[in-house]
């Protein structure tokens, strides 16, 4: 029979926000790190500051080993409630075609100042010649 999740919200995960009593949220995942703070490799404070919000871009971004990854999971407590899980956003076909409209402006206007380098040197080139 398999094994009931306990499901919380972001807003109960971020109850436990202080060093004796600390829950972090990775991938969808509720972690209980309060016994781990003092043996985190990267100190307590970098778990403290991820308390009460997603740190799955933090957790990712560290580098962390296999062996991190699986002694994590015994600290693992339930999952977060999927309707906490922020949803991406659809993008309106109006958006869509504003998107490149925008991006071909921006490269326009990033053209503009070596054309006009270029530009200046040759009439200055061609003045130079000229005067010889």
């Amino acid at each position: 029979m398999p094994t009931l999740t306990k499901l919380y919200s972001m807003q109960e995960a971020a109850e436990h926000n202080s060093a004796g009593d600390c829950w972090i949220v990775v991938d969808g995942k509720v972690y209980d790190v309060s016994s781990y703070l003092e043996e985190h490799p990267g100190g307590d404070d970098v778990l403290l500051q991820v308390t009460g919000k997603d740190a799955t871009d933090e957790f990712e971004d560290a580098g962390h080993s296999k062996s991190a990854r699986e002694l994590m999971e015994t600290f693992c407590v339930g999952e977060l409630d999927p309707s906490d899980i922020p949803q991406l956003e659809v993008v309106s076909e109006k958006q869509k075609s504003y998107i490149p409209e925008k991006l071909v402006h921006l490269s326009k206007q990033y053209w503009v100042a070596p054309v006009a380098v270029v530009g200046v040197s040759v009439v200055v080139t061609f003045l130079y010649l000229r005067r010889k």
